[in-house]
């Protein structure tokens, strides 16, 4: 009877795991309720096979997961932690999706508050006259723009940011297809995801003066 009490717990144990749903404690401090670990395999989307993300060797923080999120902004606000390396689209109930993130690197981090203008799935790439400055090889882009691919340092989607007075703020949420830039200072200022996690935050926001976008310095 042990024995076979034994195999159903372990049974139990190993469905959850491939569920990659979890209650656990994030530094002793946030509530996990589920970790989207299954959500990082080969993509296919819009005609683009993205490559499976190695799980094993990204920070398990870093993982898309719902926790609790105590916070004063209503649901459908973005909220940009850069200090730690995460971005939270807030739910009801007390409770957020939260994303591991890339943020930008000394010198180029912005802060404040925006909205997502617009969006767009496999986009153009259209660096700033200011980084063709910095880096010539990348000055060919800046009119004719890069186009969508896999390597494209958009990713597989974009949110636009503009501010209070309806302009561009050139700041971005978007995809990269640097899975190891999550959790560091690499990028020139704008807020980069991975492409599996970017594609789910896409679907879950609507463009608008009310999609806001709170990010934290």
């Amino acid at each position: 009877m042990r024995l076979r009490t034994s195999a159903f717990i372990l049974s139990l144990s190993a469905l959850s795991i491939l569920t990659g749903c979890t209650t656990s404690s994030d530094s002793g401090a946030v509530e996990t309720t589920q970790v989207f670990t299954n959500s990082y395999g080969v993509t296919k989307d819009a005609g683009y096979t993205l490559p499976a993300i190695p799980i094993n060797r990204l920070n398990p923080k870093y993982q898309r997961q719902i926790v609790s999120y105590s916070t004063s902004e209503r649901p459908g606000t973005i909220v940009v932690d850069t200090p730690n390396r995460f971005l939270y689209y807030v739910l009801p109930g007390g409770k957020a999706v939260r994303y591991g993130i890339g943020v930008g690197k000394a010198g180029f981090a912005w802060k404040g508050e925006a909205y997502v203008a617009w969006k767009q799935e496999w986009p153009t790439w259209h660096p700033p006259r200011e980084m063709a400055e910095r880096k010539p090889d990348v000055a060919r882009y800046v009119e004719d723009g890069m186009g969508p691919g896999l390597n494209n340092p958009l990713g597989a989607r974009a949110l636009y940011l503009f501010n209070e007075k309806g302009q561009d703020t050139l700041f971005r949420l978007h995809g990269t297809p640097v899975w190891s830039s999550i959790g560091t200072a690499a990028s020139s200022g704008c807020i980069r995801l991975i492409n599996q996690d970017i594609i789910d935050l896409y679907k879950r926001v609507k463009p608008g003066r009310s999609a806001k976008v709170v990010v934290l310095q």
